[in-house]
């Protein structure tokens, strides 16, 4: 098979796959050979997994990204185009003008060669690129839920045996308990949900465990979603589509976890034209949506993804999935937030955020440690007040001052 170099032209635009699926050999190839000038690598990186600034591959080469990671800051900012799009749509975004696609695969216990851990993409760049380079990873067993891949597709292969990034378990303070006990009074048997990352997500899920024929069907699924199927917590009986599957785009986790869907077929991988879509979710009667945010004002704006003048992440999938929550029979979207920051030095509830994520019509509740505010159906003036009464004791004074009139 030719050199790697010999697929690339100026010009052209590479997709590199994102979070654990990232084809990190040949990444490394690419770093270890002079390059075209001219090209530009577009990715969707997530914070801990995805280390490489493409940028710094060659000083003509260009990175559009849809989220923002700490290992971007010194990037150069000339070469470094940060792209706001909600995941459903960067799917679209991606189903076109790919010139070249390159793509984590693995071997099912049946000897299938299949995408995976994380296929959001996936769909969307084979059906354009004109190019596809695969790493196949010996180091793990596919997950059968995984899409097969066609070897007569590919064009450039480069085996590994690279164990995947292991995401360290979150640390559950009393703060998150706290939210997630919150949380958990506000799912129902029977109920679907969506979940993030990290330790409020996390708690979250582990005060599920009262509940029954809870759903998933999301972007991503965990450890904490993994013992909840487990414990027959989570079956999906009660969805009119997909029943008795849980759909996820991508897993992220431990090593237990990439093991256990390699023996779990009911764990389906889709793209976010599937986990996103809004034409999909409405048919999952109650639907929830459970995220997260850095900041939400006075009025119920939310922002996820901005602060000190820095952008730090990215406008992610959480609005397509409040937006869908809407849209389901009984679906309803929730924003789990502890209520301060740098170490209780400053209120997550502020008069008016600088950068608007999600629309104040698109949350129905809101939970800190404090309490639940179900600002849905509130007018401004009492929406405010409700969300004041969530915030930390030591700001309600200072915020009270600049309530909506």
């Amino acid at each position: 098979m030719a050199e790697l170099s010999n697929y690339l032209k100026s010009g052209q635009r590479i997709f590199v796959a994102g979070s654990v699926n990232e084809p990190t050999a040949l990444v490394d190839e690419l770093s270890q050979q002079p390059l075209p000038a001219d090209l530009e690598f577009v990715q969707f990186p997530l914070g801990g997994y995805n280390r490489t600034d493409f940028t710094a591959l060659d000083e003509t080469s260009r990175f559009t990204t849809f989220f923002m990671t700490s290992h971007l800051k010194d990037a150069d900012p000339a070469r470094l185009n940060f792209l706001p799009k909600q995941m459903r749509r960067v799917f679209d975004y991606l189903s076109k003008d790919i010139d070249v696609a390159m793509l984590q695969a693995a071997y099912d216990a049946a000897g299938t060669l299949r995408l995976g851990p994380n296929v959001d993409y996936a769909a969307a760049v084979l059906g354009c690129a004109k190019i596809l380079m695969v790493e196949v990873n010996r180091s793990f067993v596919a997950p059968p839920g995984c899409p097969e891949l066609d070897a007569a597709q590919i064009d450039y292969l480069v085996e590994s045996q690279r164990p995947l990034f292991e995401l360290p378990p979150p640390v559950i303070d009393a703060t998150a308990r706290q939210i997630g006990h919150h949380v958990a009074g506000l799912i129902a048997d029977g109920d679907c949900i969506q979940t993030g990352i990290g330790a409020i997500p996390a708690a979250i899920l582990a005060a599920l465990t009262q509940r029954n024929d809870l759903g998933l069907h999301g972007g991503l699924l965990d450890d904490g979603g993994m013992a909840l199927i487990d414990a027959g917590n989570v079956t999906g009986k009660n969805k009119p589509i997909d029943r008795e599957q849980h759909v996820t785009g991508m897993a992220l986790g431990s090593h237990r976890l990439i093991e256990w869907l390699a023996d779990t077929p009911a764990v389906v991988f889709k793209g976010a034209d599937y986990t996103h879509e809004v034409a999909v979710i409405r048919q999952i009667p109650q639907f929830v949506s459970i995220n997260s945010a850095l900041e939400i004002d006075l009025y119920g704006q939310l922002n996820a993804e901005f602060a000190n003048g820095r952008q730090l992440s990215g406008t992610g999938g959480s609005v397509d999935f409040m937006r869908a929550a809407r849209a389901s029979s009984g679906g309803r979207s929730i924003i789990a937030m502890q209520a301060t920051a740098r170490g209780g030095t400053v209120s997550r509830i502020v008069p008016q955020t600088l950068m608007v994520t999600a629309l104040r019509t698109d949350i129905d509740t809101v939970v800190t440690e404090y309490g639940v505010a179900q600002i849905a159906d509130l007018p401004v003036r009492a929406r405010a007040q409700a969300l004041l009464d969530i915030a930390a004791p030591e700001f309600r004074e200072s915020l009270r001052r600049q309530l909506p009139s």
